[in-house]
């Protein structure tokens, strides 16, 4: 609203400077690109990452697979965090020795994490592998999809912003410092006659 005020300020105003105007003008337009370039941009780049994002978590899903395991023993007490991408906040993970059979048949047998807090011999849980029974990742779901692609869109509409708003100050200094040249000049032509009675004024 003030690139508008200060368009209708200087209109007509003997006071009035080229670089007022072109401050005023370039706020204005620096306004408008932030109120309608910068959603543009992020809705393009969020629906870009949806798709991609989406495409993903149809291809983890025919590529990775839950498979029953079984533990054989505890390696250790030592806990691990959860994949902070995949997880859902269920608590720590133990390691442990298990055994596992893989969507094509072959028989597995190694060291893996389990959400089970107190895991024994014995005790059955599921476990992400691919087709040839290597452990993966549990696959990206469509909602944790969704929030990263809405997140990649708000994130490029407020960069998309901050480069408005970077170029319009960038822009306004190199008009302030013309203009202080200006006066520089201006208080240079005064400067020997200033004060002298009879010298123009």
């Amino acid at each position: 609203m003030r690139a508008i005020g200060g368009l209708w300020r200087w209109r007509g105003n003997p006071l009035c400077r080229t670089t007022d105007l072109v401050e005023s003008w370039v706020a204005l337009v620096a306004l408008l690109l932030v109120l309608v370039a910068a959603p543009v941009v992020g809705a393009l780049a969020g629906s870009a990452a949806q798709d991609a994002l989406q495409q993903s978590v149809r291809d983890q899903r025919t590529a990775r697979h839950l498979v029953p395991a079984v533990v054989v023993r505890s390696l250790d007490r030592t806990v691990v965090e959860p994949d902070p991408e995949t997880s859902s906040g269920r608590g720590i993970r133990s390691r442990v020795v298990a055994d596992w059979t893989a969507p094509d048949g072959t028989r597995r047998h190694g060291p893996v994490t389990t959400g089970l807090k107190a895991p024994h011999p014995g005790d059955h849980f599921a476990l992400w592998t691919d087709r040839h029974g290597r452990t993966v990742t549990r696959s990206l779901d469509s909602a944790t999809a969704t929030t990263h692609a809405v997140l990649a869109g708000f994130g490029a509409a407020v960069l998309a912003a901050g480069l408005v708003e970077c170029i319009r100050r960038l822009i306004v200094r190199h008009l302030v410092r013309r203009r202080y040249a200006r006066w520089d000049q201006a208080w240079d032509r005064a400067g020997p006659d200033w004060g002298r009675t009879g010298t123009g004024s």
